[in-house]
C-alpha cells in the first residue's frame, strides 16, 4: 500500500510535468494507451465474458463518466495549483462519499460522523483560503474533480461483483477516448525522446500503482491498509518542492490536517460499526 502510494504520487508528479508542454486530451490519451498494454492481457486472461456480462450497465457507464471527469480535472488542477493542493481537495472524497451517503446508498450515519464530516468541510474551506482567489477555476475544478472521484467510489460501491480489471479497463478506455475527442483541439509535436518515454511511463506507473493498492487490499483487511492512502499527501509535498519547488500553504497544510483527522475518524468508525453489526443487530449510532 505504501508503494501504491508513492507510484500514484510519482504518476501525478509526472502528469503535472507532462501537461505543462502537451495537450491535456494528449496527455490522457497516451496515458490510456500505455495502460491498456498492461490491461489487456489481464483482461484476456479473464474471458471476454467479463467485459460482455457485466452488471448493471447504466452505473458502469456512469462510473466510466465520473472517471473520465476525474481524471481530466486533476490534470487541469495541476497545471496551475501546486501537487500538494490538488491532492489535499482529492484526498477529501472519501468524507463527500459519507455526507451523501445516507441519501444515495441508504447508510445510517450518526452525530459523531456528522460531526467528523461537518470538520472535513471546514478543512477544505480552510485549504481554499476563502477569497476571491477561492472561486478562481484552477480551484473549482479542483472541488469538482475531487466530487467526481467520490461519485466514482460511490458508484463503485454498487459494482462490488464486478472483477478490478474490469472496472479500471472501462475507466481507461473511457478517459481514452475522452482524450481522443480532445486531441485534435491540442496536440503538440513530441519535443524528445524522454517526453515520449514519459508519456508512455504515465499510463505504466499509473497501472502499476492500481494493481499494487488492489493487492494491498486482498493481502490484508482494509482497517491495516487504508489508512496508508494519507500518505500520499507527504509525498506529493515532497515531489511537489523537488520537481516544481512548490512550497505548502500554511493554510492548505492546516486544511489537510483536518481532512485527514475527519477521514481517518469516519473510517475507523465505520469499521468499528462494522465489527458490531456482526455481532448485534443493526441499530442507529
Amino acid at each position: 500500500m505504501l508503494l501504491g502510494m508513492v507510484m500514484f504520487a510519482l504518476n501525478d508528479a509526472m502528469g503535472k510535468w507532462l501537461v505543462s508542454s502537451y495537450g491535456l486530451g494528449q496527455v490522457v490519451l497516451l496515458r490510456s494507451i500505455a495502460a491498456l498494454l498492461i490491461l489487456v492481457p489481464m483482461v484476456w486472461m479473464a474471458g471476454a465474458s467479463s467485459l460482455i456480462n457485466v452488471e448493471r450497465p447504466g452505473m458502469q457507464f456512469a462510473r466510466v463518466v465520473f472517471s473520465t471527469a476525474e481524471v481530466f480535472c486533476f490534470y487541469y488542477a495541476v497545471m496551475y495549483l501546486p501537487l500538494a493542493d490538488v491532492m489535499t481537495y482529492w484526498l477529501a472524497a472519501p468524507i463527500y462519499v459519507a455526507a451523501v451517503s445516507p441519501f444515495l446508498l441508504g447508510e445510517q450515519v450518526g452525530w459523531r460522523r456528522w460531526t467528523a464530516i461537518a470538520i472535513g468541510f471546514i478543512g477544505v474551506i480552510i485549504a481554499l483560503e476563502p477569497s476571491s482567489a477561492m472561486f478562481t477555476m484552477p480551484a473549482v475544478i479542483s472541488i469538482i474533480g475531487s466530487a467526481a472521484f467520490a461519485f466514482m467510489l460511490i458508484t463503485g460501491r454498487f459494482l462490488r461483483g464486478t472483477p478490478d480489471s474490469t472496472l479500471v479497463f472501462f475507466q481507461v478506455v473511457g478517459a481514452g477516448l475522452a482524450g481522443l475527442a480532445f486531441v485534435p483541439f491540442d496536440w503538440a509535436p513530441i519535443a524528445s525522446s524522454r517526453d515520449l518515454l514519459l508519456l508512455g511511463l504515465l499510463g505504466i506507473v499509473a497501472m502499476s500503482a492500481h494493481m499494487l493498492v488492489n493487492r494491498a487490499l486482498k493481502m490484508s483487511d482494509a482497517a491495516t491498509v487504508a489508512p496508508l492512502q494519507y500518505t500520499l499527501l507527504l509525498w506529493a509535498v515532497i515531489f511537489g518542492w523537488l520537481f516544481f519547488g512548490d512550497l505548502p500553504r500554511l493554510g492548505m497544510m492546516i486544511g489537510a490536517a483536518l481532512i485527514i483527522a475527519s477521514g481517518l475518524f469516519i473510517f475507523v468508525r465505520e469499521q468499528t460499526l462494522k465489527k458490531k453489526e456482526k455481532v448485534l443487530p443493526a441499530v442507529p449510532e
